[in-house]
């Protein structure tokens, strides 16, 4: 899946956006391949493959607002998750740098 995607019900899926994923019936079978330009036919043939909803391509401009909070929620989180270490103790590295990683991973690495 790309990086930035929207996973919207189909009513609200419009003519030129872009599959982010794989888009599969409900046996499993590809139907159209990420990064497919979205076409009404395409569209109106959805609902017999049984599909209601899809990810798709968000291109749209971050609002910095959300993504301050939800940097700060993920940041919380990992607290959670690393409470019982103790970032000041050289001699647990180990945990110190899976905390890094996964600091990395939620937040990105200019984050971190």
């Amino acid at each position: 899946m790309t990086g930035s995607y929207r996973h919207l019900p189909l009513a609200e899926v419009q003519p030129g956006m872009v599959l982010s994923d794989e888009l599969l019936d409900k046996q499993g079978q590809v139907l159209l391949p990420a990064g497919a330009v979205l076409t009404e036919k395409m569209l109106e043939r959805m609902p017999g493959h049984g599909i209601e909803s899809l990810a798709v391509v968000d291109d749209s401009p971050p609002d910095p607002v959300q993504t301050a909070a939800e940097r700060e929620a993920a940041l919380a989180r990992i607290a959670v998750l690393f409470r019982r270490q103790d970032p000041d103790n050289a001699e647990d590295w180990a945990t110190q740098a899976l905390r890094n990683l996964v600091t990395e991973f939620r937040v990105g690495k200019e984050n971190a």
